[in-house]
């Protein structure tokens, strides 16, 4: 893990659709951007930061995340979503996400996510049977 420093960044665009909305998530009744679909695309672009970066045979899993949504956003509108890497602690990776549409910030995050050997994890999660 010598090789990941802070700093690594990534960007991810979207608009947002009906399916991204409280109503459709079942997270409000408003036809809005949901926190749930929010969260999403914060956790996918802390995943791109790390593109190319993990060694083979390991990826990372969320663990923590910690979000604050801020503002509304209509369907139709662009968002933004920025991650960077702040912090390596061992296999622990702590990101700052923030999220503007068109208007303002709409959401901000602390993220933690964690690497692990791939195998190994898919391994215990066969042992739950299922």
């Amino acid at each position: 893990m010598d090789e990941l420093k802070p700093g690594l960044r990534a960007d991810f665009d979207l608009t947002v659709t009906g399916a991204d909305t409280a109503a459709q998530w079942g997270s409000g009744l408003v036809p809005v951007y949901s926190t749930p679909a929010l969260v999403g695309a914060m956790e996918k672009t802390a995943v791109l930061a790390l593109e190319g970066q993990i060694p083979f045979g390991q990826t990372t899993v969320g663990g923590r995340i910690e979000v604050r949504h801020l503002a509304p956003t209509p369907v139709g509108m662009a968002v933004h979503v920025t991650a960077e890497l702040v912090e390596v602690e061992g296999r622990k990776l702590a990101f700052k996400i923030e999220a503007w549409d068109e208007v303002e910030k709409i959401g901000e995050a602390s993220h933690d996510r964690f690497v692990i050997d791939q195998s190994k994890f898919m391994q215990k999660v066969r042992s739950k049977g299922g």
